[in-house]
């Protein structure tokens, strides 16, 4: 059985970038692309390992902003206000916590645009994989608190929009 570009594009993605992990000890290929969809990087570039932490940081700033709307929903969606009040001050804290982890990691994002160095790429992905382990249980914690649905579950009739 043939097997179809994309599998033989994926295993070369997987080669390249082992030469990379085995060079500068890197996460395994599995569990990066896990977290942070690397298999989507394309092959085609001299500097795999910045393309690598270009897409890491696209998912990253996405959490970012995310949580961002969270810690001051002034110009959040409205359903964000029902959710957000499930959270404590604990909550809000751990989470204020993890967003100037991100955010102090997206401004040295920034400088690893301006200036490349193979091995501060590396450095940066061991990094990032090493802190969103940590921040993972805690994150999906919160996450969690916002999605449930088993408080109180009372029609509110005395909210007229008529």
């Amino acid at each position: 059985m043939a097997k179809d570009k994309e599998d033989v594009d994926l295993d070369e993605l997987k080669k390249a970038y082992n030469k990379f992990k085995d060079k500068y000890d890197l996460p395994e290929f599995t569990k990066l692309n896990e977290y942070f969809d690397v298999e989507e990087v394309n092959l085609d570039t001299e500097f795999l390992l910045r393309k690598i932490r270009i897409v890491i940081s696209e998912k990253i700033t996405n959490y970012l902003r995310f949580f961002e709307t969270i810690l001051n929903p002034s110009n959040a969606p409205i359903f964000f206000f029902k959710v957000i009040k499930k959270l404590d001050s604990k909550d809000k804290e751990n989470l204020s916590k993890i967003y100037e982890q991100l955010g102090n990691l997206e401004i040295e994002m920034v400088r690893l645009d301006l200036e490349y160095d193979e091995k501060k790429e590396a450095e940066f992905i061991k990094n990032i994989f090493k802190v969103f382990s940590q921040i993972k249980v805690d994150v999906l914690r919160i996450i969690n608190k916002m999605l449930d649905n088993s408080e109180n579950k009372r029609e509110d009739k005395s909210s007229y929009f008529g």
